[in-house]
């Protein structure tokens, strides 16, 4: 449990459960009643229909849908479900307010510790975090309550209202900090420092504020015109943004600390995508999985109304089995490919990727290869890759991740028709700010080096979060660290 969501329960046991429209509630309902009710179901676009879309595949709950949802919650006097959540909101109260229909106060509790929550209500992992410390799991053994979905239907609620609310801002302190790169760690930063007075001015090196949320997640999983919505939101808040500003080339650290900034945060992510380094991987048509999201879901690749090029043909290989791996190889369905595949060297068990990921690309057609690993690509004679040589596996002991290991069988070669390859097996930090600011400790992997409460480098105005310092994670773990870096750097500014 970290010191946010420690706080969080410590606030909630002290004061929230004496709130009388919660006992109200709590006694509306008896408990028993609650726990025979089974979990709603998410509505989606029927798979035949979404497969050849952009549309979001989840249509989200209906009103009596999440009332009827936010029932189950049993309000545990011990709510273990918020020391799951990495940003620490308060969720038996949020869920409650939806239970009593008020819903604009769901939206406003979300908000008060969470910047994105639309966003975070779509994308983020419920099942591994909040969901898996609801008491109908950890006690009943029962499905858990759909807090994910019910996050997702409070922030949709209010902005479909039209009546957003914009959390408090204190007074001007005066007081500039600069944050590089506009993902989701940089995003919560900004939005937890604007609360506290300063001046917030958030640095892209792209034309689009977002980072990951715009560049590597479809608009079926998440449609850009939420993550505006969000950002819209800081925008009030009093946050500046600057587009095409890549931070150590555009402008050093000295030339913002000239202008007047205090302090930084740098959450520019892991952009910089790992390869397998094995014969063919620069032919025609392999891509990384950056390069072939961001042309589609950033610049319109593939949409008639854009011009953007992307080489999307009809035999797709996804070399992966992360949540970036089924974002691929579902969007390759979207392009027209008649057969797209999951090349995976582990088994499904091991597989990364979140369920509903999985589930959502094999009920759209794809087909999924595991205890295979591409050992070679082979081109046409225009330099186009035409098949995969792919290799058989098998597991062996447990590695360092404490998933089996995948052990070659030899002489179980053989070949595979595709003419487009995506490759998706990591990222690593771009090394332009450790290049930029020598003083800055990185590890061996090539991320930011921190202290794991504040956040700050070794470098002291300087504080990092994200994929930067983690290598790929989540968009809820980069949000927290955003968190605990804004605290870091108030602690830090005011001299403690």
């Amino acid at each position: 449990m970290n010191r946010y969501t420690q706080m969080n329960t410590t606030e909630y046991l002290k004061s929230e459960r004496s709130h009388a429209w919660r006992e109200e509630l709590r006694k509306s309902v008896r408990a028993a009643d609650r726990t025979k009710r089974e979990r709603v179901a998410m509505p989606e676009q029927l798979p035949a229909i979404r497969a050849a879309n952009h549309l979001e595949v989840n249509l989200g709950l209906g009103v009596e849908e999440a009332v009827g949802e936010a029932v189950r919650c049993l309000d545990c006097p011990d709510p273990t479900c918020i020391s799951g959540c990495p940003v620490g909101v308060n969720i038996p109260k949020f869920i409650k307010y939806i239970e009593g229909r008020n819903f604009g106060e769901a939206a406003r509790t979300l908000k008060e510790t969470n910047a994105l929550p639309a966003v975070c209500g779509r994308v983020c992992p419920q099942e591994v975090q909040c969901e898996s410390q609801c008491f109908y799991t950890l006690k009943l053994k029962k499905t858990p309550v759909a807090i994910g979905n019910l996050e997702r239907f409070a922030a949709d609620y209010e902005r479909t209202s039209g009546n957003l609310s914009i959390p408090a801002v204190a007074p001007s302190n005066g007081v500039k900090v600069a944050v590089v790169g506009s993902g989701p760690a940089g995003l919560a930063a900004a939005g937890d420092l604007a609360k506290l007075g300063y001046g917030v001015t958030v640095f892209e090196a792209l034309h689009e504020i977002g980072g990951v949320l715009k560049y590597g997640i479809p608009e079926f999983r998440l449609p850009n015109v939420i993550v505006d919505v969000e950002i819209d939101n800081l925008r009030r808040m009093g946050v500046c943004f600057e587009t095409n500003f890549i931070v150590g080339k555009t402008g050093a650290f000295d030339d913002l600390r000239a202008e007047g900034f205090k302090a930084f945060f740098i959450g520019s992510g892991a952009g910089l995508p790992n390869f397998m380094n094995i014969p063919g991987e620069n032919c025609t048509g392999v891509f990384s999985s950056n390069e072939y999201l961001t042309r589609i879901n950033l610049m319109g690749a593939g949409r008639q109304e854009y011009d953007t090029p992307v080489l999307s043909g009809k035999n797709v290989a996804v070399i992966g089995g992360g949540n970036t791996a089924m974002d691929s190889v579902r969007t390759a369905k979207r392009l027209g490919a008649h057969r797209a595949v999951i090349v995976y060297r582990r088994s499904m068990d091991e597989m990364p990727a979140r369920r509903e990921e999985i589930h959502h690309a094999q009920q759209e057609g794809v087909e999924f290869m595991c205890l295979h690993n591409p050992v070679a690509y082979l081109a046409d004679e225009k330099g186009r890759v035409k098949q995969m040589q792919l290799q058989k596996m098998e597991l062996g002991e447990p590695d360092a991740s404490g998933r089996r290991r995948p052990v070659p069988i030899e002489g179980s070669e053989f070949p595979v028709d595709v003419d487009t390859v995506v490759v998706s097996v990591g990222v690593s930090p771009n090394p332009l700010i450790s290049k930029a600011i020598p003083a800055l400790k990185v590890s061996r992997w090539g991320t930011l080096t921190v202290d794991q409460e504040t956040m700050q480098t070794s470098v002291p105005d300087i504080f990092a979060g994200g994929d930067i310092v983690r290598g790929g994670a989540t968009v809820i773990l980069a949000m927290g660290d955003g968190r605990k870096a804004a605290a870091g750097i108030h602690a830090y500014l005011q001299g403690r």
